[in-house]
């Protein structure tokens, strides 16, 4: 019995009819459209990678990278990764190739990783529109890979963010393959059993939390079974059951030799990816974190913390699509659609996705484990509910298609304006932009003193360039002929690596950081800018909410022209 239904025959609701040749078309146009989308993308992280700073987390993973490294070309006698700090309960791919590719790269280090988590970020949009357009067509995958694309939370995040990216990216195309093998059902192919098992073990590479993707397919498959179960009895599933199994087989072991590669930790005892997952899920840290205003335990956050994130982090339309999709699929389910063998086979499909979009939210809300800087560490939700949204926004544009030329129209005019809207604000934001908020909050401005926001210190970045331009634009736009110091009150790799010679940087030199020429604070947190006095020269802001204050604080306060 195949798994491959009419498209009409899904829980977001049916496709409209069209003739073959234009639909044909149609859905060239639109993946045309996706594939000029993707190189935009890349075009973009071309120009502006150099523009974001050093995360946090940054200098430690590059170490992991090297350490990584240093084990495979010293013959396995190098160990030191298995020990360092916690990386080693997190898998090395990023890291590993990043230390693979600096040493020939034209960039500076830091500037490598960022432009390479830019172009896997963009693999990551490449594979909703992959995912999307596989479960219900070429619009459907340019809305979502839009939508994502589009959502300052991903995107932003895109330049510098080298652990919850590349994982994000792998989980979608996982899914993606995952959702291709039930698609083949009973039958699955080689090509798609061992794609799936080279996604897989990428992702496991990342985060042990890939081991999630192979579990939402083991219940659509054992969904499956029991559906022809239901439909002929216990000797056709059982049939099934020896016909797929041998098939699927061969993607576990390439998943695991590819995650022993990138994660030698992982297979150095058989327990070590259960030790990991046990680890992180309860990571033993407890800092505090905000959340509506008030100040809570990361080790002990509020069964609402990660729904909040996402009603106030997520764009609203893919927040809206996501709703849409859960109604349209719900509607399908009180007309009978899984009535039908054609209808509830169908819906198989879409297991994984749901799993993807929902499962992570609801096993956070019953866990509850350690968790801040908003929805950080759970971004690889952020694309099912895209490719949800995304193919419910498809849906209901068929329907107005259906009452009308001109319904159809205004539909399609009223997507763009919102995506000219929201290409807008993240324009306006760069490079900030995984600082974004929605309109529920009332944007940055009504997340500020609510909920975290530069909690990376990437704002710093852009400060310290306008402070040496301002310093040396005083000087006639040479160095100035003596040393000034700065001290930081905030994220100090942002900083560390692009100080010209002439500026020192006093944090954790010994000297006197309150004696600092210029005081450097991110607004984060907010006893910074009080800390030290001064007259204030720079303010990188977005959305006119101040993110970071550079203050003057050389005795006497010099005259510093400010355009």
């Amino acid at each position: 019995m195949s798994l491959m239904p009419p498209l009409g025959l899904n829980p977001l609701g049916a496709a409209p009819p069209a003739g073959a040749l234009s639909q044909r078309r149609a859905g060239a146009l639109w993946d045309d459209m996706a594939r000029a989308l993707l190189l935009c993308l890349i075009i973009l992280a071309a120009l502006t990678f150099r523009n974001y700073g050093i995360s946090t987390d940054e200098e430690v993973q590059h170490i992991y990278g090297k350490k990584l490294l240093s084990f495979y070309l010293s013959g396995f006698t190098d160990r030191s990764a298995f020990h360092f700090k916690d990386l080693y309960l997190y898998g090395g791919l990023f890291d590993l190739v990043t230390a693979l590719v600096v040493p020939i790269s034209p960039f500076e280090e830091y500037e490598t990783r960022h432009l390479l988590c830019a172009l896997v970020g963009v693999l990551g949009i490449a594979g909703c529109w992959r995912y999307a357009r596989l479960l219900a067509g070429p619009r459907a995958g340019f809305l979502a890979a839009a939508l994502l694309a589009l959502s300052g939370v991903y995107y932003g995040a895109m330049f510098n963010n080298t652990k919850d990216v590349p994982f994000a990216a792998g989980m979608v195309w996982t899914l993606y393959f995952a959702t291709r093998i039930i698609g083949q059902m009973p039958a699955p192919r080689r090509s798609a059993v061992l794609k799936f098992g080279l996604a897989l073990g990428l992702t496991l590479s990342i985060r042990v939390g890939g081991v999630l993707a192979g579990f939402y397919l083991a219940v659509a498959l054992a969904l499956y079974v029991v559906l022809v179960a239901w439909q002929g009895g216990l000797r056709p599933a059982l049939g099934v059951v020896r016909r797929s199994v041998p098939p699927l087989l061969p993607a576990i072991p390439l998943a695991y030799a590819v995650m022993a590669l990138f994660w030698p930790w992982a297979v150095q005892k058989p327990l070590n990816p259960l030790e990991a997952l046990r680890v992180v899920s309860h990571f033993p840290i407890d800092i505090q974190t905000l959340f509506m205003g008030q100040m809570v335990s990361s080790a002990a956050p509020p069964a609402l913390y990660l729904p909040v994130y996402l009603g106030v982090k997520l764009p609203e339309a893919v927040l809206l699509g996501t709703l849409a999709a859960v109604a349209l699929a719900a509607l399908w389910v009180v007309r009978g659609g899984w009535r039908s063998v054609d209808g509830a086979f169908g819906a198989v499909r879409w297991v994984p996705l749901a799993l993807a979009a929902f499962l992570p939210v609801i096993l956070f809300m019953l866990m509850r484990p350690s968790v801040y800087n908003g929805i950080r560490h759970f971004l690889f939700v952020a694309p099912p509910m895209a490719v949800l949204a995304g193919i419910a926004i498809d849906r209901l544009w068929s329907g107005a298609e259906a009452l009308g030329r001109r319904t159809g129209q205004a539909y399609g005019a009223a997507g763009i304006a919102v995506a000219v809207l929201y290409a807008w604000q993240l324009g306006a934001m760069h490079p900030n932009q995984y600082v974004y908020y929605n309109q529920f909050t009332g944007g940055l401005k009504g997340a500020e003193g609510r909920f975290e926001l530069d909690y990376w210190g990437n704002s710093q970045h852009e400060a310290l360039a306008e402070l040496v331009a301002l310093v040396e634009r005083e000087n006639g736009g040479k160095a100035p002929p003596r040393q000034y110091t700065l001290s930081v009150c905030g994220n100090t790799l942002a900083v560390r690596f692009e100080l010209p010679p002439w500026l020192k940087l006093v944090n954790g030199t010994g000297l006197d950081w309150r004696k600092a020429d210029f005081f450097m604070a991110f607004t984060q947190v907010k006893q910074c800018p009080s800390l030290l006095g001064g007259q204030p020269i720079i303010e990188i802001a977005a959305d006119d909410v101040p993110l970071t204050i550079v203050k003057d604080r050389r005795p006497p306060l010099a005259e510093i022209p400010t355009e």
